[in-house]
C-alpha cells in the first residue's frame, strides 16, 4: 500500500474522530483532535501518543517506538497494532486515548 493510500486508509478509518486533523510533519504526517497533538503517519505506519494508563496496551502488542531515525526516537509515540488499526471503532477510541 502506498503512503498516500495508508493515509486516506487511516483518515477513513479515524473519520468518526471529531476536529480531526492531518497536517504534513516529520516527512509524514500529525493528527490533531481539538487542539491536542496525538498521532503520526509515517512510511505506512500510524503511531498514537502514550500515556501511563495506555502504555501497558502498547506493550502487551510488542508496539515498535516512534523512531524515524536513529537520532530522533520519540518514545511516548508507539506504533498502533494492525488489529486496531483495522477496526474503526476500535481505532477512534484508541484515538481518543491518546487524544486527551
Amino acid at each position: 500500500m502506498s503512503t498516500d493510500s495508508f493515509r486516506e486508509f487511516a483518515l477513513e478509518q479515524l473519520a468518526a474522530l471529531e476536529g480531526l486533523r492531518c497536517k504534513r510533519m516529520f516527512g509524514g504526517h500529525g493528527l490533531y483532535s481539538g487542539g491536542g497533538f496525538f498521532g503520526i503517519l509515517f512510511d505506512g505506519k500510524l503511531y498514537f501518543k502514550t500515556h501511563p494508563d495506555t502504555l501497558p496496551d502498547y506493550l502487551a502488542a510488542q508496539a515498535a517506538t516512534f523512531a524515524p531515525s536513529e537520532k530522533q526516537i520519540l518514545r511516548n509515540y508507539r506504533e498502533v497494532p494492525v488489529e486496531i488499526l483495522e477496526d474503526a471503532v476500535q481505532l477512534t477510541a484508541w484515538a481518543r486515548k491518546a487524544a486527551r
